[in-house]
């Protein structure tokens, strides 16, 4: 191996050690990855969302900065398609869109409809977490 190349290997070894630590990109919701992560005693927060609510496009900004944020780096986030997940929305107790709910495992620990509030909407998250 040239030297240039160990060097460039030695570069990016070291990138990606430096680079940031993020929370978890948002996933989509499923029965089982709720059950998952409350059984294994997860921060979780599930953001029933639909794409014309005016209400989840105002919450969605806060939210994506939260999966981005170090200090939420063991929040799961989980994304319920309001529209297509009706069995779902009916388990959760969920009426309408653009609700949160923050589960610290399988305890509910908050839930938020129509807040839009960055502030309330982090409280929220953060009570999941220990």
């Amino acid at each position: 191996m040239s030297a240039l190349r160990k060097l460039s290997a030695l570069c990016l070894f070291g990138l990606a050690f430096s680079a940031p630590v993020m929370a978890q990109p948002i996933q989509p919701f499923t029965t089982a990855a709720l059950k998952a992560a409350q059984s294994a005693g997860k921060s979780i927060l599930v953001d029933a969302y639909a794409p014309w609510c005016p209400t989840c496009r105002k919450q969605a900004p806060t939210i994506e900065a939260m999966a981005k944020n170090p200090a939420f780096e063991k929040l799961l986030i989980l994304r319920l398609d309001y529209d297509n997940q009706d069995a779902e929305k009916r388990a959760l107790g969920i009426a309408t869109q653009s609700t949160l709910i923050a589960f610290d495992g399988s305890k509910e620990t908050g839930r938020l409809v129509g807040v839009t509030d960055p502030a309330q909407i982090e409280s929220l998250a953060k009570s999941a977490m220990p």
